[in-house]
């Protein structure tokens, strides 16, 4: 097509939207945690379900595009990335004649509908690239994901200007690339899928997925969603607790997208040398070392060192899976992505983000239980938190935390705002706070070093288990190697095949 450059920019834009919302999100955890009192289990739940509806849209998605269309399901995907930016700015009326409950309910509402924008997104512009770009899939696909890297440097670049500018307008600059992929797409001709064309049947194209490799492409790439999407919901607050810096954290995160963008420029030249499924084996492998390197980091140098590592085992994974499906799986490209992405995004939002914040809870209960047993009982959060069919815990209250760092300052400042006002209805959720200083403050200093002790010690751990993931992913990288050295369907090219101009 001759217009396949804008689309690929649409589809760079929508992603660069998609990265943007993530990483302010993942930068306010801690604004959140101390405004509104959230635990990390709560905060991984609100992170999650902005994950979770991204991977139920992509697989509801993916089934439509064929008889909805691309171009009508880029415009449905404009007009929820708009109604998710309206919400945020009820958030603090709502917390304050309500409480925290209420408030985690818009939030996560927010978070679920602007996962819905991302997952029609995400399930239009991969096999609309696979398609504009047949021979050369993988090369383009990386190129098409380097928006989501360049979207979380923007984001962290935006998160620097927290406390100066209110974060519902930090959280919003995500319309800025909306509104411009939705010009695209209001103006620009979309090709027509497969199904549409009649090169196939519908059910002929869940026929052709049917078979081990693609099953296990899809158990892996929920280990890839769980690695990537669920770690970086959280790794800007955990590497800036462990650098006690929150400056330090979002730097760098914003270096490691950077690095991140300009590498998956050159994931085609670098297929051509190991295949497409080698690089997978490859990133893997780097993965788990970096993620292990940082749940015992300490120093700066050596923490962007091994950053360093983690970001350039993650770079390759999510668009070089799809790459690898639009490969052997030419005609059926629309469902198979979506499964895909499917299975990534859900396992990303209802394990990924959770799971690790259930993981920083239960590690960080259980040091200051041991070591510091009457604080843990003043901290506490007021409710238990569940996560699958692992134990209930109670974790350490966001607020209270919160609280204790800045010796009482921030919620100070707060209540001389309402002034009066204090008492009433629309300040329950302030007050309850200022009531819990009023009593505790006298043990600030007291609680100050176990309740950080803990929290970091829940951050590292919450690291170094999640490493055995990327692990798993290298075992059964091999097996695919091992096992399925070429595709078996006719027509299809050999993956690791690429020559000037031939995608694999």
């Amino acid at each position: 097509m001759e217009n396949r450059k804008k689309l690929l920019v649409a589809g760079f834009l929508t992603l660069i939207a998609a990265g943007i919302g993530f990483a302010v999100r993942g930068g306010l955890l801690d604004i959140w945690s101390k405004q509104y009192g959230f635990t990390m289990t709560e905060l991984g739940q609100i992170t999650g379900g902005g994950l979770l509806g991204f991977g139920l849209v992509i697989l509801a998605a993916g089934a439509m595009i064929d008889f909805v269309g691309y171009k009508r399901l880029m415009i449905i995907a404009l007009a929820c990335h708009v109604i998710s930016a309206v919400m945020l700015f009820a958030a603090t009326p709502v917390f304050n004649a309500s409480g925290k409950d209420a408030v985690y309910t818009l939030l996560y509402i927010s978070m679920f509908i602007f996962a819905i924008g991302n997952g029609i997104c995400e399930a239009v512009i991969n096999p609309l690239t696979a398609a504009i770009y047949p021979e050369q899939k993988t090369h383009y696909l990386n190129i098409l994901h380097a928006g989501w890297p360049a979207g979380l440097v923007i984001g962290g670049l935006i998160v620097f200007a927290k406390g100066m500018i209110g974060w519902e307008i930090l959280m919003a600059t995500f319309l800025i690339p909306v509104v411009m992929y939705g010009f695209i797409a209001l103006k620009e001709p979309f090709p027509k899928t497969a199904a549409e064309e009649g090169a196939i049947t519908y059910g002929g194209m869940f026929t052709k997925l049917i078979g081990p490799f693609f099953l296990i492409l899809l158990i892996a790439h929920a280990c890839v969603g769980y690695v990537e999407l669920g770690t970086d919901s959280w790794i800007n607050k955990i590497t800036g607790k462990i650098l006690s810096s929150a400056s330090l954290g979002t730097a760098l995160f914003i270096y490691t997208s950077l690095l991140m963008t300009g590498l998956r420029f050159f994931a085609g030249p670098i297929v051509h040398k190991i295949s497409s499924l080698g690089l997978l084996l490859a990133s893997a492998v780097i993965g788990a070392l970096g993620l292990y390197l940082i749940s015992i980091g300490e120093s700066v140098p050596f923490m962007f060192f091994a950053a360093t590592i983690y970001a350039m085992g993650k770079t390759f994974l999510w668009p070089t899976m799809l790459g690898v499906v639009g490969e052997r799986f030419p005609q059926s490209a629309t469902v198979a992505m979506a499964l895909m992405g499917f299975a990534g995004m859900t396992s990303a939002g209802l394990l990924g983000g959770p799971g690790i914040g259930y993981k920083q809870d239960y590690f960080a209960s259980q040091y200051i239980q041991e070591n510091a047993p009457e604080t843990f009982q003043r901290v506490k959060a007021p409710n238990e938190n569940n996560f699958l069919f692992f134990p209930a815990i109670t974790g350490i209250d966001g607020a209270k935390a919160g609280m204790i760092e800045d010796n009482g300052e921030a919620i100070a400042s707060e209540v001389a705002i309402v002034g009066d006002n204090l008492g009433s209805e629309a300040n329950k959720g302030l007050k309850t706070q200022y009531d819990w200083w009023e009593a505790n403050k006298a043990f600030a200093d007291e609680d100050k070093g176990p309740v950080e002790a803990a929290t970091l010690y829940g951050s590292r751990m919450a690291l170094l288990y999640t490493a055995i993931v990327p692990a798993t992913m290298a075992v059964l990288y091999l097996i695919l190697i091992l096992c399925f050295q070429a595709p078996k369907e006719e027509g299809d090219v050999h993956l690791g095949e690429e020559a000037a101009g031939t995608e694999l």
